[in-house]
């Protein structure tokens, strides 16, 4: 079996049956926001298929970490939910990733060469009846979509995605240049004490000329236990006094990612070139300082453009 042929099966068995039911825009909704809260978090991934001759099965991935994700936009068919790190000795505080949910989306970025994301429409198919879930990098810059379904079969509330391209996670960029994407299908399970996040990768490398190689396949587990162990006190500190300031940079993004063509990052992929100067605004305004508009202006003008025009596909 081909490496496309296998990934279409394994999408066809996530996602089977995925429009059976009549859309309910209201309960997908409760059950997005049923993801904010304050979470002891577990992170696992593990190689299991190899997919190239002598390739050898990295070691397995165990983190974890002290999370709360607070509710930043919430309207009937958007939600978007940001995720902050705490420290439980030092309270010290991390923007962490965000999430974008949108109802019917009629476009949605994706991760089509190093460092660039292009605009694309979302096929109607796909779309009717389905949220549009974008995540998005701790400086706000893209990383991938993904658009599917919710499903309350047997009672539990679970959305899984079409497959679709994602670059290289931080765990792995550092380390890793024998692949530069992932082909991935992300599934969210409600859980009496939380959620998870299932990932079912494919680590590729991908070539100009549109060839590819497959590397090696990964599950990846992230488990989500709600907590009052943690006190998340200095997490919601830190979101008070910064909101403004990331709605101010989100906005600054959608410029880019709100149509076509779509966005092209200057800096390397670890992206530091954006988050320490953005890091270090957020904790200017935290501490009461002044940062004026052009001043996140310049970042962006230093470090993102416009992605080139798709070439014919």
């Amino acid at each position: 079996m081909t490496h496309s042929l296998a990934l279409a099966g394994l999408l066809l068995a996530l996602t089977a049956s995925a429009h059976a039911t009549p859309a309910d825009p209201a309960r997908d909704r409760a059950s997005i926001l049923a993801m904010q809260g304050e979470y002891i978090v577990d992170f696992a991934f593990d190689e299991t298929v190899l997919l190239t001759p002598g390739y050898e099965r990295a070691p397995a991935v165990r983190t974890g970490g002290n999370e709360v994700v607070i509710v930043v936009e919430d309207t009937p068919k958007r939600v978007v939910l940001q995720h902050l790190l705490v420290d439980a000795k030092s309270g010290h505080v991390t923007k962490h990733w965000r999430q974008d949910w949108v109802y019917q989306a009629p476009t949605r970025f994706e991760f089509t060469a190093d460092q660039t994301w292009h605009v694309r429409p979302i096929p109607t198919a796909l779309t009717t009846g389905a949220w549009t879930q974008c995540v998005y990098e701790v400086s706000d810059a893209p990383r991938y979509c993904g658009t599917g379904a919710w499903r309350y079969d047997n009672g539990i509330a679970e959305w899984t995605s079409d497959l679709s391209w994602r670059p290289l996670p931080r765990r792995e960029y550092t380390r890793r240049s024998d692949y530069n994407a992932l082909a991935v299908i992300n599934r969210y399970t409600r859980t009496p004490n939380g959620w998870t996040h299932e990932q079912f990768n494919t680590k590729i490398q991908r070539r100009p000329d549109g060839t590819q190689t497959p590397i090696a396949r990964e599950f990846g587990f992230n488990e989500y236990n709600k907590t009052t162990e943690v006190d998340f006190t200095p997490a919601y500190a830190y979101w008070t006094a910064t909101a403004g300031y990331w709605a101010k940079v989100r906005q600054r993004w959608d410029d880019f990612l709100g149509q076509a063509p779509g966005v092209h990052l200057k800096t390397k992929p670890d992206g530091m070139a954006m988050i320490i100067p953005l890091f270090t605004q957020a904790q200017d305004i935290q501490d009461s300082k002044t940062v004026a508009d052009t001043e996140i202006d310049a970042v962006f003008q230093q470090w993102v453009e416009k992605a080139p025009p798709e070439s014919a596909r």
